[in-house]
């Protein structure tokens, strides 16, 4: 194994090199030259690297394996948003009901009129929770098809 002393490379104990800036050499590493790597060293005097040589250190990842700042990063969580919706006058309480089935993913029957009587009763009545990009489609389609929505994020107020 090579190291580097003062501008001197030393390939063994027995052999030590002093070369000039600039020269290059070149060696073999294994037990024969025959069955070796060829290995080339460059010397470089008293100006920029000083003679020493390091090793270029590799870093080893598992393949399909994010880096650990992006597992970090992917971890993040979008903050929460309630899709809102607002009584109005002019749509009936069953068309209300088909469009909230027909536009929330997985709505029931059961959660669509508990929802519709809630917006009713109240004037305002929570539809879903989820991230803000899908609030935002949701509420346009609630509006798309002629209700009053909004989403507002799902941390102010409780």
């Amino acid at each position: 194994m090579e190291t580097a002393i003062a501008g001197r490379i030393a390939l063994s104990p027995n052999h030590v090199l002093n070369p000039k800036s600039g020269e290059r050499f070149y060696l073999y590493k294994g037990q024969c030259a025959n069955r070796g790597f060829l290995m080339a060293i460059s010397a470089s005097g008293p100006g920029k690297g000083g003679g020493l040589l390091e090793r270029p250190t590799i870093e080893k990842t598992t393949p399909g394996r994010e880096s650990e700042f992006d597992l970090r990063k992917s971890r993040k969580i979008a903050p929460p948003y309630r899709v809102m919706l607002h009584n109005d006058n002019f749509n009936k309480r069953e068309y209300v009901v088909q469009v909230l089935m027909k536009v929330i993913p997985g709505m029931t029957l059961d959660n669509a009129v508990n929802i519709m009587q809630e917006a009713h009763y109240n004037g305002l009545a929570v539809v879903i929770i989820c991230t803000q990009a899908d609030a935002e489609d949701h509420c346009m389609q609630l509006r798309g098809n002629g209700l009053l929505s909004s989403i507002e994020p799902a941390s102010s107020g409780c």
